[in-house]
């Protein structure tokens, strides 16, 4: 017989019966929850001396959601989740919802069949299906619309973002706020409607909202473009605004349960549906480090310092600001500083003014920063991150100047995007407190942080920086010290093959737009206009590297910057940009330059294919994020998923460039690069030995990550 999973304690108080949901940690319905609903009610039906119903959650959670373990498996034991709602709504007597914590997907729908929801201050809830590919399954996109209208439903069914209790009664998806105990509130609720002999209210029955909504023809069509522009590409979204036009068109309501279900089932069938739940557990998983254990001391981290204030010296500072945590920034001049913090404050005024931010709270940032031109003013920061330019000698020498100053067991750390944290170490007496803390631009908004372990950095120092990432509300993943890290070592292979497709065949058009198709959010040649394309132009004059030494694959761009055009920088680059817009416009001049380019260079030029271009283009990427992999330097698949998704624009429903390998197939990709490699030739084309041993095994990545 299987087991049961979690349980529902009841009890009487005297006319009421509390039903309390205990499944650890937080809740979820698993089969013993499901069967504890149906026979609490059952028991409470049963009972004359019962008049109404408090349903609770014992913890930190109301219900935090369905069971994801049980997701795609064969029926588990208990009553399924709709034969209890069916029940809980058939009741006699009210339900009454004591949201004490977290009511998330179907803890929230669980919420919406009972007759009264109240909550506490604290207390989220939200419907954060669409974030996994899926839709709310249990009556959520037909009973919402109908408590609170199809476009505040919509709204909050497609963002997926939690509200708390308050937010959530402005609504009216809860009908009461109570601080202190809320079971306690919600027996008193109960008993005032016991006492005024209220009727119970069945959301399904209420039909004003969906009414008035089939008065608005404009609606659904709204919500379609708002949802192209924020969730491009994704199959959810469409569904779920399929559910709710049934909500609003169908008389009846079990008519719309049936389109709920049928879309539903769609959504779980659907490749995206498995990738988003991958991109959920791995962004867990990330957290954990295998040599670190769980248990090691933190440092403490209550102040920052911060070495210049440039572009990512300043998106820093704000990060650490924007949690309360005090930052002393390091400028060389009074001018530099004063010139930095303007540019910070400036960035913080544009967030109040597009409403994301309050006076007061840019105020209270403002306040935490403050600035120095000594190193000496850093030596009570319990963590000192050097941002400057990437010259690795410039940043040994702050390393050796950091350790004057810097306080005994203070965290240094370097942002830097690929250079070698062993040799800024080596410039120190302490490289146990040195690691690599490489924030993305803007540092301020980007999620990852690429944490960058050196040879001797300890297990204090990992654990302390993987929490911070947590409190700077980043996704934190760790990676071996090696050039490029994890992120730019990858992104290297990407790069280099857009450049040789476009002197062999293809336009920088082509290659940008089967890349947007796919679902990045720029193609590298849009990318290399944003960046600048003068930065490597300039750098390679610099060095006085010969002509023939340049790279072919920076030809292009070499005579683009002749030519004067360096990118969005001044409206010329692969594209031309209208004066004061960031969309660029394709330029036959440059197909030309492209073209003359390849004659130069002998290569013969012939069409390519989209699909070549995408398999060209990420195949690379692939088979080095399994050498990556084989060398130790990312510790599993899914930590290379989260830094492409959270700090290249790696379309998430794809569940990352190691996942989306897996569901192409590892042996056709292995095939593929090997028949690269025979028509083009070069390091880029000679697979990764782990991926030739998963390709003739016929295994995957997934399998990998597991120990298979």
């Amino acid at each position: 017989m299987t087991e049961l999973k979690g349980t529902v304690h009841y009890e009487a108080r005297g006319n009421i019966a509390v039903m309390t949901i205990d499944n650890p940690p937080v809740n979820p319905l698993s089969s013993g929850v499901r069967k504890g609903l149906h026979d609490g009610v059952t028991a409470a039906l049963a009972d004359s001396e019962i008049n109404a119903i408090v349903l609770t959650g014992k913890g930190r959670a109301f219900i935090a959601g369905a069971d994801i373990s049980e997701f795609g498996k064969a029926a588990s034991a208990g009553p399924g989740l709709g034969d209890v709602l069916t029940m809980m709504e058939g009741s006699t007597k009210p339900i009454i919802a004591a949201i004490n914590g977290t009511a998330f997907g179907g803890g929230l729908e669980v919420a919406l069949c009972c007759d009264y929801r109240v909550a506490s201050p604290t207390a989220p809830v939200g419907l954060p299906e669409v974030k996994l590919g899926l839709l709310p399954g249990a009556g959520g996109t037909q009973r919402l619309p109908r408590l609170i209208g199809a476009e505040k439903a919509l709204g909050f069914i497609l963002s997926g973002d939690p509200i708390p209790g308050p937010a959530a009664k402005e609504l009216g998806i809860v009908d009461e706020v109570f601080d202190g105990d809320i079971v306690d509130a919600a027996i008193g609720f109960a008993q005032d409607l016991v006492a005024k002999g209220s009727p119970t209210r069945k959301i399904r029955d209420e039909a004003d909202k969906v009414m008035a909504d089939r008065a608005n023809p404009d609606l659904f069509d709204n919500a379609r473009k708002g949802m192209s522009r924020k969730m491009r590409g994704r199959f959810a979204p469409e569904m779920i605004i399929k559910c709710v036009e049934a909500a609003v068109n169908s008389d009846d309501f079990d008519e719309g349960m049936k389109a709920e279900r049928k879309y539903f089932a769609q959504c779980m069938e659907h490749p995206q549906r498995a990738a988003l739940i991958h991109v959920f557990f791995s962004e867990r998983e990330v957290g954990k480090i295998p040599d670190v254990p769980k248990d090691t001391p933190l440092k403490p981290i209550k102040s920052a310092g911060v070495i210049g204030c440039g572009t990512m010296g300043g998106g820093i500072s704000m990060s650490f600001a924007n949690v309360g945590i005090p930052v002393k920034i390091l400028e060389m001049n009074q001018d530099a500083l004063d010139r930095g913090l303007g540019v910070i404050r400036k960035n913080y005024e544009i967030q109040v003014k597009r409403g994301r931010m309050t006076q007061e709270a840019l105020d209270k940032c403002m306040s935490l920063l403050s600035g120095t031109t000594e190193y000496s003013g850093l030596s009570d920061a319990d963590v000192i991150i050097e941002a400057v330019y990437e010259n690795i000698d410039v940043k040994v020498d702050i390393f050796a100047e950091l350790e004057k100053v810097a306080k005994p067991g203070a965290i240094i750390a370097s942002n830097t995007s690929g250079l070698d944290i062993d040799k800024m170490a080596a410039a120190t007496t302490r490289p146990e407190d040195v690691i690599g803390l490489h924030f993305f631009s803007p540092a301020n908004i980007m999620r990852l942080l690429e944490v960058v372990r050196g040879e001797k950095t300890s297990a204090a120092t990992i654990a302390t920086s993987m929490a911070l990432g947590k409190t700077l509300k980043k996704i934190a993943v760790l990676s071996g010290n090696a050039p490029g890290f994890i992120g730019n070592r990858m992104l290297g292979q990407y790069t280099r093959q857009a450049g040789e497709i476009i002197l062999q065949g293809a336009t920088p058009y082509q290659v940008d737009n089967v890349i947007l198709g796919f679902g990045m959010p720029m193609g590298p040649f849009q990318m290399n206009d944003l960046v600048g394309l003068d930065l490597g132009w300039r750098a390679r004059k610099l060095s006085k590297m010969a002509p023939e030494d340049v790279p072919i694959t920076a030809r292009v761009a070499d005579k683009l910057c002749e030519l004067e055009r360096f990118g969005q920088k001044n409206n010329r680059g692969f594209y031309i940009y209208p004066e004061g817009s960031r969309a660029g416009q394709p330029d036959p001049e440059v197909v030309t330059i492209v073209e003359e380019t390849s004659a130069e260079l002998g290569i013969t030029r012939a069409a390519i294919d989209d699909d070549e271009v995408l398999k060209r283009c990420f195949y690379p990427l692939i088979n080095e994020g399994a050498k990556l992999l084989e060398e130790g330097i990312a510790i599993r698949p899914c930590d290379i998923d989260i830094v492409y998704i959270n700090g290249y624009g790696f379309p998430e429903p794809t569940g990352g460039p190691m996942f989306w390998a897996d569901q192409q197939g590892l042996k056709n990709v292995y095939d593929d690069i090997l028949e690269f490699g025979k028509k083009y030739g070069g390091p880029a084309w000679e697979p990764a030995p782990l991926l030739k041993r998963l390709a003739e095994e016929g295994k995957t990545f997934a399998e990998y990550q597991a120990g298979a």
